[in-house]
Protein backbone atom coordinates (compact mmCIF):
# COMPACT_ATOMS: atom_id res chain seq x y z
CA UNK A 1 0.00 0.00 0.00
CA UNK A 2 1.53 3.27 -1.10
CA UNK A 3 0.81 6.38 0.85
CA UNK A 4 2.39 9.73 0.39
CA UNK A 5 2.95 11.79 3.52
CA UNK A 6 4.45 15.26 3.41
CA UNK A 7 5.47 17.12 6.56
CA UNK A 8 4.01 20.60 6.70
CA UNK A 9 6.34 23.17 8.29
CA UNK A 10 3.45 25.69 8.64
CA UNK A 11 2.20 23.92 11.75
CA UNK A 12 4.36 24.73 14.76
CA UNK A 13 2.32 23.24 17.63
CA UNK A 14 2.45 19.56 16.71
CA UNK A 15 3.98 17.32 14.10
CA UNK A 16 1.39 17.42 11.32
CA UNK A 17 1.45 15.56 8.04
CA UNK A 18 -0.34 16.16 4.76
CA UNK A 19 -2.28 13.22 3.40
CA UNK A 20 -3.19 12.95 -0.26
CA UNK A 21 -6.32 11.02 -1.16
CA UNK A 22 -7.97 10.42 -4.50
CA UNK A 23 -11.73 10.89 -4.77
CA UNK A 24 -14.16 11.92 -7.49
CA UNK A 25 -14.52 15.66 -8.09
CA UNK A 26 -18.28 15.56 -7.54
CA UNK A 27 -17.88 13.77 -4.20
CA UNK A 28 -15.40 16.40 -3.03
CA UNK A 29 -17.72 19.20 -4.18
CA UNK A 30 -20.65 17.74 -2.23
CA UNK A 31 -18.48 17.13 0.83
CA UNK A 32 -17.23 20.72 0.75
CA UNK A 33 -20.78 22.06 0.47
CA UNK A 34 -21.99 19.95 3.39
CA UNK A 35 -18.97 20.88 5.51
CA UNK A 36 -19.57 24.56 4.74
CA UNK A 37 -23.20 24.18 5.85
CA UNK A 38 -21.90 22.70 9.12
CA UNK A 39 -19.36 25.46 9.61
CA UNK A 40 -16.34 23.23 9.15
CA UNK A 41 -14.05 21.92 6.42
CA UNK A 42 -13.50 18.58 4.72
CA UNK A 43 -10.00 18.60 6.20
CA UNK A 44 -11.35 19.01 9.74
CA UNK A 45 -13.98 16.30 9.17
CA UNK A 46 -11.39 13.83 7.91
CA UNK A 47 -9.03 14.66 10.80
CA UNK A 48 -11.83 14.10 13.35
CA UNK A 49 -12.83 10.84 11.67
CA UNK A 50 -9.25 9.54 11.62
CA UNK A 51 -8.72 10.53 15.26
CA UNK A 52 -11.84 8.59 16.25
CA UNK A 53 -10.97 5.66 13.99
CA UNK A 54 -7.39 5.38 15.22
CA UNK A 55 -8.28 5.98 18.86
CA UNK A 56 -11.26 3.67 19.16
CA UNK A 57 -9.18 0.49 19.35
CA UNK A 58 -6.92 2.08 21.96
CA UNK A 59 -9.92 3.17 24.02
CA UNK A 60 -11.40 -0.34 23.93
CA UNK A 61 -8.07 -1.89 24.91
CA UNK A 62 -7.67 0.58 27.78
CA UNK A 63 -11.24 -0.01 28.99
CA UNK A 64 -10.71 -3.78 28.92
CA UNK A 65 -7.41 -3.47 30.79
CA UNK A 66 -9.09 -1.26 33.42
CA UNK A 67 -11.97 -3.72 33.78
CA UNK A 68 -9.61 -6.67 34.21
CA UNK A 69 -7.55 -4.73 36.76
CA UNK A 70 -10.72 -3.99 38.76
CA UNK A 71 -11.74 -7.62 38.54
CA UNK A 72 -8.39 -8.82 39.86
CA UNK A 73 -8.38 -6.22 42.64
CA UNK A 74 -11.93 -7.03 43.80
CA UNK A 75 -12.12 -8.64 47.21
CA UNK A 76 -15.69 -9.87 46.91
CA UNK A 77 -16.28 -13.45 45.91
CA UNK A 78 -19.36 -15.53 45.28
CA UNK A 79 -18.28 -18.18 47.77
CA UNK A 80 -20.05 -21.52 47.50
CA UNK A 81 -23.31 -20.01 46.22
CA UNK A 82 -24.56 -21.14 42.83
CA UNK A 83 -27.55 -20.01 40.79
CA UNK A 84 -29.54 -21.35 37.89
CA UNK A 85 -30.17 -19.24 34.84
CA UNK A 86 -33.83 -18.88 35.83
CA UNK A 87 -32.88 -17.70 39.31
CA UNK A 88 -30.56 -15.08 37.88
CA UNK A 89 -33.31 -13.72 35.63
CA UNK A 90 -36.15 -13.74 38.18
CA UNK A 91 -37.83 -10.39 38.61
CA UNK A 92 -39.85 -9.40 41.63
CA UNK A 93 -42.95 -7.29 41.19
CA UNK A 94 -42.35 -3.58 41.80
CA UNK A 95 -43.24 -2.29 45.25
CA UNK A 96 -46.76 -0.93 45.65
CA UNK A 97 -47.02 2.61 46.98
CA UNK A 98 -48.90 2.19 50.27
CA UNK A 99 -49.12 5.91 50.98
CA UNK A 100 -52.45 6.29 49.04
CA UNK A 101 -54.44 9.56 48.89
Amino acid sequence: MNSRVTRNPCYTDAAMANLTITIEDELLRRARMRALEQGTSVNALLREYLEAYAGSAQLRERALADLLALSHAATSRRGAATWTRDELHEREAPFENDSGP
